[in-house]
């Protein structure tokens, strides 16, 4: 039996992936090797991509005489196709690893200090994955001689160079910001330097023929309702994750969401047409704590969420880029549609300024649709004046 290894990327981590034609042998053989998982979004087992692990799984396989083919771990990087080198969690505890005890404290106590202020764990990660990539770039430099410059040289030789996206960018130099007024070192001040402008993209919309379609198309009861409960509440996958029984009111018609993004709670409206299905949902699949939930009763995965809705997409033949929060889109471009409030969506979808909600302004149909072309205009005031009334044609009639 032939097994091709192949090199993959899963959440960010270089892996191994494992290839072969089910065997059920095999399989059982596989998962006794103690490092191998099972990757629901690539559909593969897989194990770390390093040195051990690259020996290690070929002789574990070749011992039991499988025909191994590794061609794909042996081929160079094309640089010309190489994303960004963005640090892995993997190799940021090496980094962390490899500073020098002041240093180690030095981003343990800001870490204490972002927390102080009360971000999310969320954002405290992310700045502190930033903190630590300039704390290593300047490993060297005394941290007496930090200043304006030095921070603009990280900026030019890890950020740029390594060719993060600019919300990337923005958010290192918000950390920055946080770091700087930690230090409070004289000159070494990230107050001007400016953020770059953020790109402005207007958000993927399904049709609401689309939406009835992906319903349609879902057969698994538990992922029907899942989509049906995001669309139809304009809910963030985070919200939908950690929805509990408890706050789903369906005698009111209404979803509790609590502390969400911005740490805010906000009531939000439950599909009357909805609520069959969800009964359905509920005594079938009895939920205990967590509307969805995953196995042991925990929180449902939000991997798994994008995964049965790629799978959903495709049977409906929607060929746009979908995610979740391309349900939270349609919610709140056919609501504007369908004539509701700018204001009140708004406070449906939690959006703390209303210039947030207005992109959707772009991409609702009611008002763009009944703009007529230039051309329809003088096509039809020409034919009013038309006594003989002929249909105009744009085509000329050559003999």
């Amino acid at each position: 039996m032939a097994i091709t290894l192949l090199p993959l990327q899963h959440n960010n981590i270089n892996i191994i992936g494992i290839k072969f034609v089910f065997n059920s042998k095999l399989k059982a053989h596989l998962k006794a090797y103690n490092a191998v998982k099972w990757s629901n979004t690539h559909r593969i087992y897989y194990v770390p991509d390093n040195a051990t692990h690259r020996r290690g799984i070929y002789n574990y396989l070749k011992e039991k005489g499988y025909n191994i083919d590794s061609t794909a771990l042996r081929q160079p990087v094309n640089k010309a196709n190489k994303k960004s080198k963005k640090i892995l969690k993997s190799s940021q505890i090496e980094i962390f690893k490899n500073l020098a005890q002041d240093k180690q404290s030095l981003i343990r106590e800001c870490v204490g200090y972002l927390k102080s202020k009360r971000l999310s764990e969320s954002t405290i990660s992310t700045y502190g994955h930033f903190i630590l990539r300039f704390v290593d770039f300047t490993k060297d430099i005394p941290k007496s001689e930090w200043n304006k410059r030095t921070l603009e040289l990280f900026l030019e030789k890890v950020i740029a160079r390594e060719n993060y996206s600019i919300s990337s960018h923005r958010q290192c130099i918000s950390a920055l910001k946080y770091f700087t007024a930690f230090c409070n070192i004289d000159d070494f001040d990230s107050q001007d330097i400016q953020r770059p402008k953020k790109s402005k993209y207007l958000p993927v919309v399904l049709s609401k023929e689309e939406i009835i379609d992906l319903l349609q198309v879902t057969k698994n009861l538990k992922h029907r309702a899942i989509i049906g409960l995001i669309y139809s509440s304009g809910l963030r996958i985070g919200e939908l994750l950690s929805l509990r029984i408890r706050d789903i009111d369906l005698d009111r018609n209404q979803l509790f969401i609590k502390q969400s993004k911005g740490r805010k709670d906000r009531t939000v409206v439950l599909s009357e047409v909805l609520k069959p299905l969800l009964y359905n949902y509920i005594n079938t699949y009895q939920p205990k704590f967590y509307f969805v939930e995953g196995q042991q009763g925990n929180a449902y995965s939000a991997s798994s969420v994008r995964s049965f809705l790629k799978k959903s997409c495709e049977l409906a033949g929607i060929t746009k880029q979908v995610t979740p929060h391309t349900l939270r889109h349609s919610f709140a471009t056919h609501m504007l549609e369908n004539g509701v409030d700018l204001r009140y969506i708004q406070i449906l979808l939690g959006h703390s300024k209303p210039e947030t909600t207005m992109i959707y302004t772009h991409v609702a149909q009611h008002s763009l649709m009944e703009i007529k072309s230039p051309l329809d205009v003088t096509v039809g005031n020409l034919a009013k004046q038309d006594n003989n009334n002929q249909k105009l044609l744009l085509s000329r009639k050559f003999q």
